[in-house]
C-alpha cells in the first residue's frame, strides 16, 4: 500500500486514539503519521490466501494470524500495519496492536517496495520475537523469506515460479507457492517491484 505523509507530528497516545475512529489506517514512525492507500485485487487475494492457510494450520494452536487490520508496535515510537502477522501472545497488552509477532508478511507494490525491503526489514529484524519476515510480490511469483538464525543473524531465501513450495519454519507450515498466488492475475506489462 502506498503511504501519504501527514504534515504535523503527533504523540503516540494521540495516534493510537485517533486510529480507533479513523476511516483510514495510518502507520506511525517517530511522530510522523503516514496514511495508507487502498490495495489491489491481487494484494487482497495474496493476503486472504496466506491468512486462510495460516488460520487453518494454526486452528488448534495458541498462535493466530491477523490480516491488515492489526498494528504491530515495533518500538515505542513505531507502529506498522503488516499485511499478515502471526502472534502467540495469550494476553496482549492492547487489543489494537501486538508487541511480539513471530511471523510478518508484507505484500509489496511499486510504491512500497523500497520501504518494505529496507526500512521495515531493519525494524522487524530488531524485534526479538520476529523469526521470519516474508516479502511477497503481487506482480509476479517472487517471495523473499528472511529467517532469523540461532546465532541471531539472518538468512534470506528467494522463491519464484521454479519453486514448488515454501516452508515457514516459525509456524511449522509448508505451503505450495501456487496456494499463495491462487486466483492472482498477472498483468503482462506490470511494474516490477524489485530494486533494479
Amino acid at each position: 500500500m502506498g503511504l501519504l505523509k501527514l504534515k504535523t507530528k503527533i504523540s503516540v497516545e494521540d495516534y493510537l486514539e485517533g486510529e480507533k475512529i479513523s476511516p483510514v489506517k495510518h502507520e506511525y514512525v517517530e511522530g510522523e503519521v503516514f496514511a495508507m492507500a487502498g490495495t489491489s485485487d491481487n494484494h487482497s487475494r495474496i493476503c486472504i490466501n496466506l491468512t486462510t492457510a495460516l488460520s487453518n494450520h494454526l486452528r488448534d494452536s495458541n498462535c493466530e494470524p491477523f490480516a491488515g487490520e492489526t498494528k504491530v508496535r515495533v518500538t515505542s515510537k513505531v507502529y506498522y500495519y503488516p499485511d499478515v502477522l502471526v502472534s502467540c501472545e495469550e494476553n496482549p497488552e492492547n487489543p489494537y496492536f501486538r508487541n511480539a509477532p513471530i511471523l510478518i508478511v508484507e505484500v509489496i507494490s511499486p510504491s512500497t517496495a523500497h520501504i518494505d525491503r529496507r526500512e521495515k526489514l531493519l525494524f522487524y529484524q530488531q524485534m526479538p520475537s520476529v523469526q521470519e519476515y516474508a516479502i511477497v510480490d503481487q506482480h509476479r511469483i517472487n517471495i523473499e523469506l528472511h529467517r532469523r538464525q540461532l546465532n541471531g543473524g539472518w538468512i534470506t531465501y528467494y522463491f519464484d515460479e521454479s519453486d514448488e513450495e515454501i516452508e515457514f519454519e516459525t509456524v511449522k507450515m509448508t505451503l505450495p507457492i501456487t496456494e499463495i498466488y491462487r486466483r492472482v492475475r498477472f498483468e503482462k506489462n506490470a511494474t516490477r517491484t524489485d530494486d533494479e
